[in-house]
């Protein structure tokens, strides 16, 4: 099977850069109070109905894939990059990280408890999100929760450098409600939606609104 350009892209871009990445961003959610709530948030639902393997798509880093052992989960990543699962490996060494794709995962149906996918969903084309969000839905138990967040508007944004490196990525800023009705057509309920506007990070200061979404795995 041939691999789409995107993938292979995004995997080569992540790991030209991903040692500078590293040295940047390891620690961006100190500096994210409402990428924390929402995490918390998350965490407590989880851990409500019953706890259970919790998967890190697009974990980059580990930094989320860590803080949300460190609330209790248990959690593992999965990334595409094989210079990111390295880094998060080292970062976090208790912690299991594979390399995989948010588009193909390759987990036991049901299985999962949660889902997070953290500004990941951002290099995944538009046509092929609805195959994406029916995979997460597949992986999850019922009852199982969801959470994301992506940077909100209306066009791409291409990049082809980064930390002096030439790189090739397509970040892909979305409409919650965009968002919204595909994971309804997946089988999700949505439980919350929260847009906040732009505001400073430890890597400068965002551009767009963040949009977060959490939502549900039907029972039944």
């Amino acid at each position: 099977m041939i691999e789409p350009d995107f993938l292979r892209d995004t995997r080569a871009s992540y790991d030209a850069v991903a040692a500078s990445y590293d040295r940047q961003f390891r620690d961006e959610l100190a500096s994210k109070p409402y990428d924390r709530a929402v995490l918390t948030t998350f965490a407590e639902l989880v851990r409500r109905d019953g706890g259970g393997p919790v998967a890190d798509v697009g974990c980059g880093l580990g930094t989320v894939t860590g803080h949300l052992a460190d609330l209790g989960l248990d959690v593992f990543g999965i990334d595409l990059s094989p210079e990111m699962v390295a880094l998060a490996r080292r970062n976090r060494p208790g912690l299991r990280f594979e390399e995989g794709s948010m588009t193909a995962l390759d987990l036991p149906e049901g299985g999962l408890a949660g889902i997070t996918a953290w500004y990941s969903i951002i290099h995944v084309p538009d046509e092929l999100l609805p195959d994406t969000f029916t995979g997460f839905h597949r992986a999850l138990a019922p009852g199982g929760h969801l959470a994301m967040v992506f940077q909100v508007g209306d066009e791409p944004v291409v990049r082809t450098e980064a930390f002096g490196r030439p790189i090739s990525l397509t970040l892909r800023r979305r409409r919650p409600e965009q968002v919204e009705a595909l994971l309804a057509g997946a089988g999700f309920a949505l439980c919350a939606r929260l847009v906040r506007e732009p505001e400073p990070y430890a890597g400068g200061t965002e551009t767009t609104p963040q949009a977060y979404l959490v939502a549900r795995k039907p029972r039944g």
